[in-house]
């Protein structure tokens, strides 16, 4: 086959992907997260600046916290919040790591563990799933979130990686769909870039 012939079934491909992923809503909803993601991150900063100004300041908080409790302590608090449906917004944990001494270093670290907890929610979804009174009380609950995962798979995981979206529960959706372990690790990777996008702007505000 030549080349010609080759590019153009790439193209095809690619057209009839595009076509696909507009026709069953992906680029709606991604329009729709971001426009929904960048409120909450506007109104987390500007709650920061007002509260440093008016109220009390950022940088004697976190000396407060860093007396009171250890970093192997705040780590696991996150792990275990990353792990179970996103229960604390990851901002607070960077804005405490532009604290610290070393920042990029505690952020790595935050963005590692962010990256281990979605993993231990796919694993979480996949033994969900060889349950079956928890798996069908969990298909009502989660039914908009199988719905998405089965239709559109990895750029659904691309996207709760990158934006402020909870992370764990499409990481639970992939695992009780038994998504492919492979790319899902592939794709997660990008939650390194959502902490050191975010930390770009938090560090230069606090």
């Amino acid at each position: 086959m030549s080349n010609t012939a080759k590019k153009s079934i790439k193209k095809s491909k690619v057209k009839l992907l595009h076509q696909y992923y507009g026709y069953t809503g992906f680029y709606s909803f991604v329009n729709n997260s971001l426009k929904k993601s960048i409120i909450p991150i506007v109104l987390f900063i500007a709650a920061i600046l007002l509260v440093d100004r008016y109220l009390f300041d950022f940088s004697k908080l976190f000396d407060i916290v860093i007396e009171t409790f250890s970093t192997l302590q705040i780590f696991l608090v996150f792990f275990a919040s990353e792990s179970l449906l996103g229960l604390v917004p990851p901002e607070i944990f960077i804005a405490w790591a532009g604290k610290m001494g070393t920042p990029v270093f505690y952020l790595s670290i935050l963005a590692l563990l962010s990256y281990s907890g979605g993993i231990v929610s796919f694993f979480m979804g996949k033994s969900i799933s060889k349950l079956p009174s928890v798996y069908s009380y969990l298909e009502v609950k989660m039914q908009k979130h199988l719905k998405m995962i089965r239709k559109w798979g990895g750029f659904l995981i691309v996207v709760g990686a990158l934006l402020p979206i909870p992370f764990s529960i499409i990481s639970i959706a992939a695992g009780i769909i038994n998504y492919k372990f492979r790319n899902y690790l592939l794709f997660g990777l990008l939650r390194f870039v959502r902490f050191y996008l975010y930390a770009i702007v938090i560090f230069n505000v606090i």
